[in-house]
């Protein structure tokens, strides 16, 4: 038996991921009860579960998408596993980051001439 499973969430966890890195599209952000607080929730398309945003995931998106979240619909990002200092110990979560931006086309060789500058 796997213990993950065991502790089923509606919510991602870090273990849902199973090691791998995870390309996902933003579909939308809700604010839901998390425990006993409201927080903002990432729902991805074609994703059954949500991703609870915290401060650092949330402003990763923000640094390229703009903080208003209605405007991270169709953006696409990567969530990989990680573990993160927490009350002492290393724990798991779950991180974001944009996927690498398309290489610049490659110079063209023959191009000889004199720099416009």
């Amino acid at each position: 038996m796997n213990i993950n499973e065991s502790f089923p969430s509606k919510f991602l966890k870090a273990s849902d991921l199973k090691g791998q890195t995870v390309a996902v599209t933003i579909s939308h952000v809700g604010i839901e009860e998390v425990g006993e607080e409201q927080k903002p929730v990432l729902y991805f398309k074609d994703k059954p579960k949500g991703l609870v945003l915290n401060k650092t995931n949330g402003m990763v998106i923000a640094d390229r998408f703009g903080p208003e979240t209605d405007g991270w619909a169709d953006a696409e990002i990567e969530l990989y596993p990680t573990k993160t200092p927490f009350q002492g110990q290393m724990v798991a979560c779950l991180r974001v980051q944009l996927p690498a931006p398309p290489p610049p086309p490659p110079a063209d060789a023959a191009d000889d001439s004199e720099p416009p500058f």
